[in-house]
């Protein structure tokens, strides 16, 4: 006979097993899928979903916890079984009708974004986003109500268990009052140097393709167990050893989709190298949100955008564009990497005004949640927000509110994680560096190998047998310390010397 511990992980590997199928299929929608075949498509997911979460909701499992929680279990089992009852918790909270409606809503408005967004056409993807509010609107109101957290929080402790706004807002206070002038300060420095030569050269997206394959294998991208493709947002799924990234091309430039490849690559890596011991057990999974922020962040802005990492790349990308002179010089392409503008799109804005963007989606998504905010202001909402936080004008909503799919997808309490990501980020990469003195040279020779090992042993292997602040400390001596972020921005944007 198998004890209460035994038969929970049994049901959770099933449970794990299936919601790997589920992303598969997500990602195949993404990427692959015919346009017409939506309707099935949703239905398949919304069946799948419904199963799982059975699975997860079943009424028998309060008692199997209590039985479990009498057993002698050592440090991973007992990990596993809390995340196991968080999972059910959150799950529990939730009636069978409301997933399956946030299923099918979620789905059809994915479709209709794409065309809209593609359009500019805002109205046309309005009814899909307001039935995506609503839901979510009870998908916070049900948690709340289980969870004992207000419904914003309760969303938000999905994908960052034990933060609150009361956490987000200290935080975010802080850098809207250090970023603002700090921002200036940098662009004044920038427009009084030369101006950065422009980047030409051939940029098929043949040619864009394999830099980023090859750029992928630099950092230790495992083929064999995962593989590059295009969707309309970059994004990284997939399921335990098989891991999917995508990227998006435009031929008038290489750098967006590089630098997608080089940040979806980091969660990439992270899901690689999660403990294989516990693959679809919750114990087994990322530790959090703003933890697998934390390790594309890390790839792309702490080690990518490195003089070191220029130095390495530059004769990479003369040779795959074709181009020579100046412009493609280290120090033209450096400065070219560091560039702070204040721009319209998130995924392409630089480390310095990165905050700004999610700073305003966390407080719109928060209104939008509370009915603050109707989903019919949200274009005039993002204009203003725009204008006051980065100091530009939107154009046109396909480049603003339109632009990203999580709310499409019903993904709220999302947002606020990408900055505690960079704030992690930050961390662990000083704390590499202080560790292992070879790892920056190593990266000016396209070897991730030292940086990527020191990362598998102090983060990937963990899964969530640790939580994040355990994390940290085991890694770095030391909890979350926004300080070294503010002293990494200082340090490369506006350096005492060279």
């Amino acid at each position: 006979m198998k004890n209460a511990y035994e038969l929970l992980e049994e049901r959770f590997g099933r449970l794990g097993r299936l919601e790997g199928a589920i992303e598969i299929l997500q990602w195949d929608t993404q990427t692959m899928m015919p346009k017409g075949s939506v309707e099935g498509r949703g239905e398949q997911l919304a069946t799948l979903r419904v199963i799982a979460h059975e699975l997860l909701s079943d009424p028998q499992l309060d008692d199997l916890f209590a039985k479990a929680e009498t057993l002698s279990l050592d440090g991973w089992q007992s990990a596993n079984l809390y995340e196991m009852r968080q999972a059910w918790r959150h799950s529990n909270a939730l009636p069978a009708d409301l997933v399956v409606a946030i299923s099918k809503a979620t789905a059809a408005c994915g479709m209709a974004w794409r065309t809209a967004r593609k359009e500019d056409n805002f109205a046309a993807l309005k009814p899909h986003l307001e039935e995506v509010f609503n839901l979510v609107r009870r998908q916070g109101e049900c948690k709340s109500a289980a969870l004992g957290l207000t419904p914003y929080n309760a969303l938000l402790d999905e994908y960052e268990p034990g933060v609150t706004t009361d956490i987000i807002d200290g935080l975010f206070d802080d850098l809207a009052a250090f970023l603002p002038d700090f921002i200036d300060e940098v662009l004044a420095v920038q427009q009084a140097a030369p101006s950065i030569l422009p980047l030409k050269g051939d940029f098929s997206t043949e040619r864009q393709r394999t830099l980023g394959l090859k750029m992928m294998g630099v950092l230790g991208f495992d083929f064999d167990r995962g593989r590059l493709d295009v969707s309309h947002h970059p994004f990284c799924g997939g399921s335990f050893g098989d891991v999917r990234i995508t990227t998006r091309y435009s031929e008038e430039s290489f750098a967006e989709s590089l630098m997608g490849v080089l940040h979806e690559t980091g969660h990439a890596l992270y899901e690689l190298g999660r403990p294989k011991p516990w693959a679809f057990q919750p114990v087994g999974v990322s530790r959090s949100m703003g933890t697998h922020e934390s390790q594309s962040l890390l790839m792309e802005m702490q080690a990518c955008r490195s003089r070191e990492f220029i130095t390495f790349v530059a004769p990479q990308l003369r040779e795959a564009f074709g181009s020579n002179g100046e412009a493609w010089a280290e120090e033209n392409l450096y400065r070219y990497y560091t560039k702070v503008e204040r721009g319209l799109i998130r995924v392409d804005a630089d480390e310095v005004t990165y905050p700004a963007h999610v700073i305003m989606r966390y407080r719109m998504e928060r209104a939008l949640v509370s009915g603050d905010l109707q989903v019919a202001d949200l274009p005039g909402a993002w204009r203003d927000a725009m204008k006051e936080m980065i100091g530009i004008d939107v154009p046109n909503d396909r480049d603003g509110c339109m632009q990203d799919i999580h709310w499409i997808e019903g993904i709220v309490g999302y947002f606020p994680t990408y900055t505690l990501g960079a704030l992690i980020a930050a961390q662990l990469f000083e704390a590499a560096k202080e560790a292992n003195g070879d790892i920056l040279p190593s990266i000016s020779r396209g070897d991730f190998k030292p940086l990527l090992g020191w990362l598998r042993e102090n983060i990937h292997q963990w899964g969530r047998r640790y939580t994040v602040d355990e994390l940290l400390n085991r890694a770095t001596g030391k909890s979350l310390d926004a300080s070294i972020f503010r002293d990494h921005l200082k340090a490369r944007y506006l350096p005492k010397e060279r």
